[in-house]
C-alpha cells in the first residue's frame, strides 16, 4: 500500500513506514523489548502521521486526538532498566534487528533524520501551571523542526540539565578506527588509511572534534562515544556507507581532498 499511496514521492512519512514495515518483518514473532527505548521516536511519529492522514483524507470527524495519549515515563527507574536492556542487545536474536536499524537510519539523508515526520523527538520540560491559560495543559509539544533558533537554544540548555548520563555498554558489533580502515581496505580498491577515515568523519559530521565539551553528541547510527575508554567506536552502517561512498571517485575526492590515485 505504501508505493500505491506515495507513488514516486519519498517524504519522511514514507521512510517512517518503510522503516517500521522492515522492522516488523525483521522481528517477526520474536519478543525484543530491549529495543523499545531506541524506537520511541519512529513509533510516535507513525501515530501522529496516521492522525494527519486521517484528517487530511477524511476530515476532522475521524481524528484520533481524543484516543491518542502521551506515554508517561518514570525516569528515576529507567536507567537501571536501560542497563539490563542494553546488555540484552548483545544476544544473537537482537543483533540482526539492531544492524537493520543502524543500516536503515544510516542510509537516510539528514533532512529525513531531522524531520519529526520520520522520528518524533521532543523536549519534555517541567512546567508550572501558574496561569489560567496553561493550567489545564499537562504537556506541550515543541517540534524541533518548527521551533525558532532562540527557542531551540533555550530548550537545549534545559535539556542538558535533565539529560540522563549515557551508560556505556559492551561495544559488540562496533569498530575502532583501525578496524574501520581494515574493513575498507578489504572492500575498496582505493587508498584508505587513518587520514582518510578522519577526513570522512569530519566531512559527514558524525562526531565532535577531539576536545569538544560534549563528546556524546554523535550521529549514533554511525558513531558512539565510549565513556569508559573515552574514545569513539563506529557502526557497521558507517563502514557500509564509506564502502559505498568512497568507491565513487568524485565523492572520494570531495571527502578526502584529493583524487584516489593522487
Amino acid at each position: 500500500m505504501v508505493p500505491q499511496y506515495f507513488v514516486d514521492k519519498h517524504p519522511p512519512e514514507r521512510k517512517n513506514l518503510e522503516f517500521l514495515a522492515g522492522l516488523r518483518n525483521k522481528i517477526e514473532h520474536r519478543h525484543l523489548p530491549e529495543l523499545d527505548a531506541t524506537l520511541y521516536g519512529e513509533c510516535q511519529a507513525a501515530l501522529l502521521n496516521l492522525e494527519d492522514l486521517l484528517v487530511e483524507e477524511f476530515g476532522h470527524k475521524y481524528a484520533l486526538a481524543e484516543q491518542l495519549a502521551v506515554a508517561l515515563q518514570f525516569s528515576r527507574i529507567v536507567p537501571e532498566e536501560k542497563i539490563r536492556a542494553a546488555k540484552k542487545l548483545v544476544s544473537s536474536a537482537a543483533r540482526s534487528v539492531k544492524e537493520y536499524i543502524e543500516k536503515f537510519r544510516g542510509a537516510l539523508s539528514g533532512t529525513v533524520l531531522d524531520s519529526t515526520k520520520y522520528s518524533f523527538t521532543v523536549f519534555l520540560v517541567p512546567k508550572v501551571g501558574n496561569r489560567p491559560s496553561v493550567a489545564d495543559v499537562a504537556v506541550q509539544f515543541v517540534k524541533v523542526d518548527e521551533a525558532s533558533p532562540e527557542e531551540l537554544e533555550r530548550l537545549e540548555k534545559l535539556n542538558v540539565l535533565i539529560r540522563e548520563k549515557h551508560i556505556p555498554i559492551a561495544n559488540l558489533g562496533r569498530f575502532k578506527p583501525g578496524e574501520v580502515v581494515h574493513e575498507l581496505r578489504i572492500r575498496l580498491n582505493v587508498p584508505v588509511d587513518q587520514h582518510v577515515h578522519t577526513r570522512a568523519w569530519k566531512y559527514y559530521n558524525v562526531r565532535p572534534p577531539a576536545g569538544d565539551g560534549h563528546p556524546e553528541r554523535t550521529r549514533p547510527e554511525y558513531c558512539v562515544y565510549d565513556e569508559t575508554h573515552e574514545d569513539y567506536v563506529y557502526t557497521k552502517a558507517w563502514v557500509d556507507k564509506l564502502a559505498k561512498d568512497l568507491a565513487d571517485p568524485e565523492e572520494y575526492e570531495r571527502v578526502v581532498g584529493r583524487k584516489p590515485g593522487a
